[in-house]
This record gives structure tokens, sequence and C-alpha cells, in this order.
């Protein structure tokens, strides 16, 4: 029913060549349904991962190219001389100001935005939300659009925001919200109602309001909130600002960058402007370049891989199968068919498969997007969420891959002459069993690298949150705190602390800046007493109280973690990490107890206490010198680390629920787990382990189709001499070594190819981490025997039914 439905329609619609084309292929491959099936799945396999990668690097490119006047549209950057001493993301507040006034010429707008947290409230409501304070620009130079409110003027008011459609409905369940308020805390602690003026749209992902995936905001204030919150956006002393710019029309980057340096020059602080070297970056590429540019590389090449190995399988068989369609070829050549005719038979038939394929893979697609989506931590556009375009790249992609994958065994059968193939001769086919070989290799090789690489990233990804961290992550949990930077303010948090300290169910607490996330408070300029200002070394430093070293474990080398109780005569006492003490000429740490140094900006330090080096930051930078200071005598902190004791999570959970809330009825109890702020910092690296896991799973079984497909057209073409054998007295055992010699050996020569490109691709991504695992023969080793097992196995299986067949039958078979 189906040929004559399909044979009507192809009859009715095209030519009558075309039509036997379909006719004889769609016969072909239900005529060999257990192929067809092979080839089939493997291929739609290749292309399902293929259009999940393919899809993902589209999203990804797409990001800023959306923006208004986007090719136009610039983000400041900072290149520091000495690097600890400011962020590359942060420029001086001024900056992008003065070159709209200064330079008009070169300069059509600007944005600038400090992106903080805070508690926001609306009646019963309490959440910590990020919020970004800026220009009035933002709205204009970007084209975002607002559904609700006016754009000129939603900035007007200092006390006003903008929200996005989501807090709208978070906070008020609708979106037509103009007018009303909700209420803001400040980081003295102080609350104030702000009135909507506007509902942001939907925007797509881009890096102004979006700058980070730890920094997603969702509030926008002006300027005029700036005074309320703390913040300063006026000193060129402020070098933690975002600044963008969109340049005039035809104006040259590196003017602008010259521009940026003689501003730098002539305001910024003598330190800040012997160090700074601003410089500005497009948009549209600035994304890609300092983010998922290297993960969009690996993915698109191990998918191109994939749907190669995809290909190779379809060739393989092709060609295997060769000695089934070689009379008919002799017959077609006999009765006047021409070489070409032949070709555009077999391509034909490779396309019609490849977009039954194709079919398949829409619907794996639909299916596996929510996952794929899930390890990359992203949205997957569904089907019908693309531009026109793609749905051309569809079918088109359909047809080259069947072309691609089914002309080499098209001009190799068309190949053969008549007399040859009507004999059934496989002289011509057998010449070409090398090159198999060499694409067989290609595919046990190319599963053999990914499933290296997966180990090898598995086990650098493992090293991250193992023992050499030197801190104990187990059962500490870090919530925020609300604001209130003054002595007051550090005062009520110590008590809040000491009362939640009191609960059973946890064994400490600290108050502080940072949790070992790499986001340290500051730097500061240290020497040696003995040395002058010119002589310094960065320290990175972080604000604590007492009870940090207790609350991660922090290994004490001597001295004391600051004392029981402060004194305003401790101001002057700090503790240093093992780094910080050979940076100032100790060797032991019992040494640098009382000893003092020097800080620029600061008075003389005395050392109380040396901790054990432990990693604070991400394994891809070297440990850095550290300086604690009391949270008491530099009054900044963000978070409660809460050290539980170890028993029933949840309950011990709940009880620091309650008592947070009895201590702090209008702070949100918004908590995580070191362990999720560790996946935070390795995010791209828990990807690309999810990925690999993916990318290794679907080699592998797109090998063993190839495996299974071969094997059984092996047994198939050898049957009659199975059966001599079996007659004169071979065991199973050793006609399935006959099969296992075949493969075996070619996976060993594949393995001795991967091995070494594993190796150098691996060794290649570990350097950029000062600190990594040793590359041992382990994850080699492993790769290669679970390949001859499992390979071993499948042919094991597939031939033992061919070896306990009856030898009788088995003479008989032509």
């Amino acid at each position: 029913m189906g040929n004559a439905v399909l044979g009507n329609y192809i009859r009715t619609n095209h030519n009558p060549m075309l039509h036997n084309y379909f006719i004889i292929g769609w016969r072909n491959i239900l005529r060999n349904k257990l192929f067809s099936a092979i080839n089939i799945a493997g291929l739609s396999i290749g292309i399902t991962f293929t259009m999940l990668t393919a899809v993902y690097i589209w999203q990804e490119m797409q990001v800023n190219h959306q923006l208004k006047n986007a090719g136009n549209q610039y983000i400041l950057l900072s290149k520091w001389k000495d690097p600890n001493m400011g962020y590359e993301i942060g420029t001086c507040a001024p900056l992008p100001l003065a070159l709209k006034k200064e330079y008009p010429n070169l300069v059509k707008n600007y944005y600038r935005w400090d992106g903080v947290t805070s508690n926001v409230s609306k009646g019963d409501k309490h959440f910590r939300e990020h919020i970004q304070i800026g220009d009035s620009t933002l709205l204009n130079m970007y084209g975002f659009k607002l559904l609700t409110g006016n754009a000129a003027t939603a900035f007007n008011d200092p006390f006003s925001v903008v929200i996005t459609r989501d807090k709208a409905i978070k906070y008020f369940g609708r979106t037509n919200v103009i007018g009303e308020t909700i209420t803001i805390e400040s980081f003295k602690g102080d609350k104030h109602d702000f009135m909507v003026s506007g509902v942001l749209d939907k925007i797509p992902k881009n890096s102004i309001t979006n700058l980070s995936e730890d920094n997603n905001n969702d509030l926008f204030l002006s300027l005029g909130a700036a005074r309320f919150m703390g913040r300063d956006m006026d000193t060129w002393a402020n070098t933690i600002v975002v600044g963008l710019v969109e340049l005039q029309p035809g104006a040259s980057k590196s003017a602008v960058d010259a521009a940026m340096l003689r501003l730098v020059k002539a305001h910024a602080q003598p330190q800040v402007a012997a160090n700074l070297v601003p410089y500005i970056v497009p948009l549209n590429t600035y994304y890609l370049d300092w983010g998922p540019k290297k993960m969009l590389y690996t993915l698109g090449l191990v998918a191109a891989f994939i749907l190669f190995m995809a290909i190779i399988n379809f060739v393989n068989i092709c060609i295997s199968r060769s000695a089934q369609r070689m009379k008919e070829m002799g017959i077609r050549k006999v009765l006047g068919g021409l070489r070409g005719a032949l070709i555009k038979q077999f391509l034909t038939e490779s396309v019609i498969m490849v977009t039954v394929a194709t079919l398949f893979a829409i619907v794996l697609y639909m299916i596996g997007r929510y996952y794929f989506a899930d390890i990359l931590q992203t949205e997957m556009t569904g089907l019908f969420g693309f531009p026109w375009y793609f749905y051309l790249l569809l079918p088109g992609m359909a047809l080259f891959t069947g072309i691609l994958a089914g002309l080499y065994p098209a001009v190799l059968l068309s190949s053969l002459k008549s007399v040859d193939s009507l004999k059934g001769k496989l002289g011509s086919v057998k010449e070409n069993i090398t090159f198999r070989k060499v694409l067989i290799a290609f595919q046990f090789a190319t599963a053999a690298i990914v499933m290296i690489c997966a180990i090898i990233i598995s086990l650098q990804t493992n090293l991250f949150f193992g023992k050499s961290l030197g801190y104990d992550k187990e059962h500490v949990l870090y919530a925020q705190l609300p604001r209130d930077w003054s002595k007051k303010g550090v005062a009520k948090m110590e008590g809040i602390r000491s009362r939640i300290a009191q609960l059973p169910q946890v064994k400490a607490i600290s108050l502080s800046w940072a949790i070992p996330d790499g986001n340290y408070s500051a730097q500061l300029q240290a020497y040696k007493m003995s040395d002058d200002s010119l002589h310094t070394f960065t320290s990175q430093v972080v604000n604590v109280d007492n009870q940090y070293a207790a609350a991660y474990n922090l290994k004490l080398k001597a001295g004391e973690f600051f004392g029981p109780a402060y004194m305003a005569s401790d101001s002057a006492r700090v503790v240093i990490n093992e780094k910080h003490m050979h940076a100032l000429g100790f060797n032991h740490a019992a040494d640098a107890i009382g000893q003092q140094f020097k800080a620029q900006g600061m008075p003389v330090l005395t050392i109380c206490g040396v901790v054990q080096d432990f990693r604070f930051g991400s394994m891809q930078q070297a440990l850095q010198p550290m300086t604690f200071l009391n949270v008491n005598y530099q009054p900044l902190y963000r978070f409660f680390s809460v050290k539980l004791n170890p028993g029933d999570l949840e309950v011990s959970i709940n009880a620091l629920q309650k008592k947070w809330s009895q201590e702090m009825p209008d702070a949100p109890f918004e908590y995580g787990f070191m362990d999720e702020a560790l996946a935070k910092l390795y995010q791209t690296e828990i990807q690309l382990k999810k990925a690999s896991y993916l990318a290794t799973g679907l080699a592998i079984i797109i090998v063993l189709l190839g495996i299974i497909g071969l094997v059984s057209l092996s047994v198939q073409k050898r049957t009659k001499e199975i059966g001599v054998r079996k007659v004169l007295g071979s065991s199973a055992g050793n006609i399935v070594k006959l099969f296992l010699k075949d493969f075996l050996l070619t996976i060993a020569v594949s393995g001795a190819i991967a091995c070494p490109v594993a190796f150098l691709l691996m060794r290649h991504w570990l350097n950029d981490y000062a600190y990594k695992i040793s590359l041992t023969p382990m994850p080699f080793l492993i790769s290669m025997v679970v390949l001859l097992v499992v390979t071993a196995l499948l042919i094991t299986l597939q031939t033992l039914k061919a070896a306990y067949a009856n030898p009788v039958k088995s003479l008989r078979t032509e």
C-alpha cells in the first residue's frame, strides 16, 4: 500500500526515471530491514547530535547581535600592568561619560552600571535580587522595549525602578504594574519605596543586563539611586564599574583607545594611571571571545566527527553489501543501463535513507533538547522557533549528507565490469578492503579519543571538588545578609551570629565579605618594613570575623585567628596565608607571629596568625598571598557561612531557617552549599564533562552499530566457509577467533593512533590550569580495554550463532 501511494505520487509529479529510482530504492531498503535499520539508527544519532550542537552554537552566536546598532556597540575592558590591582571587566566610573563629552566625534552614546544585590520586598514577600544601577541611556541605546511605561521618562525619578516581566509577575502577579511600589534595602540598612516606572518586555540574552551567569540583573535603578544604595559613580578612583559606549559611524577603535588612555592619565589617581590601559571590544564578539568560544569549537568538532562516524558506517555497510547487488548491476548494464543511471540509483537510495534518518532525528531532537539544555544550562529553541532559512538548511543538509554518504559506494559498485558482476566476482571490491579498514580504524580512534578525553576531564573536574582545596566544604552552607556597612551593623550581625551559633545543629558560623569562590574584598600593596613602597607585592584581602577558620576548618600554622573578642587595639592585627608569609621573607610560620609589614594607604599591620594555603578561587590561577582583615575594623560583609553538625540535613536547615526568621524577619533565607558555589566557579568544566560523557556514549553506540552490520554481512558472505571449517573439525571457538582477528587488529592500530592524539589534546587543555592532574597511562588503558572488551563480546555473540549452525545448511549456501 505504501509503495503504491509513493509510486502514484512520484509518477504524477515527476518523470518516470525518477519514479523508478525511488520505487527500487524504497524496495531495497525494505528488503534489507536489518541493515537499513542499522544505517538509519546510526545516521539518526549522528544527525541529532549535530542538530543539537548546531542549534546551541547558533544561539550563542546570536548573543548581542540583536541589540540596536549592534555593529557600533562596544564594552570597555581594562588591562592592568599589575593584574591584581583591578578587574578586566571594570573601568573608571566617569570614563564613558568623559568620552562622550570630550570626544563626541568618536562616541555617540554611553552607558555605565554597577551591579549589587539587596533585599527587595512587597508586603510579606521578601527576596534577594540582582540590581543594576546605571545611566538613563539603557533603553534607548540598546533598543530594549517596555511592555508598559515610557522609555523616555522611566529613569527620571531617583526612586523609580524598571523591572523585568518575570519580576512583575513574581511580586504582583501581573505585568500592568506602573505606579506600584516595591521596597529596596540599602547597604546601610535603610529601606525605601521605589515606584515601578517600566516593565521590560522579554529581551534576548545579552552582555548588558546579563553580563555573566552570576550577574543576571532584573531590577534597574537610575544613577539618582546610587547615593541611597551607597555607590559612587562619579570618582575616578572607582574602577569596578562596567562601561559601554556606542561609537559614531566610521569611528576608529584605535582612536577611542588612545582617547581613553589620555583621559585616564589626566584624571585618574597616579597609581591607577600608571597601571591601567583601557581598551574597547565590540559587543558582537565580546561574548564569544570572553565566554564559550572554546566550548563551541570543541562541541562543533565533536559533532562533526560523530556525524562522520555515522557516514562511515553507511559507506562500510553499503560496500559490504556489494555482493548482493553485483548481479543486479550486471543485468542492468547488459540491458543497456548507463553508469550514470546506476550512480543516480545508489544516490537516490542513500538520500531516501538519510531523509528517513533525518525525520527520526527531528523527533529525537524534540526529546533530547531538554537533556542537552540541562547539560549546558541553557534554553534550546523548539522546532518552530527558528528563522526561515533553518527550514531550508535541514532538507539541504539531508540531501548533502545523503550524497556524501552514498557517493563512494555508488561510484565503486557502478564501476564493476558487466561480466564480473554477472559472475558475482568480488575482485574490484576486495581491492578496497584496506580503505574499509581505514574507515573502521578512524571510527575506533575517534571513539577512543572521545572516551580518553572524557575520563581525563572527569578526573580534573573531580580535583576541583576533592581533598586538595585546603579547607573543609562538607556541611557548609552560606546565605547573604541584609547590609548595614557600619560599626553598628557589624555589631548587630555578630549578636545574631552568636545566637544562631547556640543551635545544636550548628557547629560554627562566621560573618565575612566572601566565601571561597574567588570573590575577594579587594587587594592591598604590601611590602616589608625594611623596604620602600616601590617594592610591593599584591595580597588579596578578605574581611572576616574570628570564626572564619572554624567554619571552613582552615589549618592554623601559628598564632591565632584573631582574638575571642574584638578590641579597638586589634584593628591593625591581621592573619595571612603562607604565600604572604614567604613574600615577606619568613620561612617558618612561628617566625612571622608578632612581626609587622606595611601596606599602601593603611597603618602598619601586625601578623597575629598564619593559615595554611588553601584554594580560595579557581585552579586556573596560582595561589595568591592573602590578608584577612577583621570585619570589625573594615565593616564590610555579605555572608554568614554556617558549618552544620552531621545529622539530618533537612532538620538542621529547618531549625536554621526558623531561627533566621526570628532574628531577621524581613530578610529572605536564600542559602546555597559550598558544593554549589564550586559548581558555579567551574561551570564550563562541568558542562564539558557532561557533554563529553554524552559524546562518548553516542560514539560508542555508532561504532557498535557499525560492528553489528559489518559482522552480520561478513557472516553471511562466509557462511559456506564456516560450514567447510566445521566439517573439517574446527570448533566454534576457532571460528569466533577468525572473525575477532580482523577487527581486534584494527582496534589495536586505531588505539596506537588515538592515544598520542588524545595525549596532545589533553595536555593542551590542562595547560590552562595552574593546578592539574598528572597524565598517567590509566585513562588510555581503560578506554582501549573497554572498546576491546565490548567489541569482542559483540562479535562473539554474533558469530556464535553461525558457528553452531548445521554445517549441511551452510554448505548449501550460494
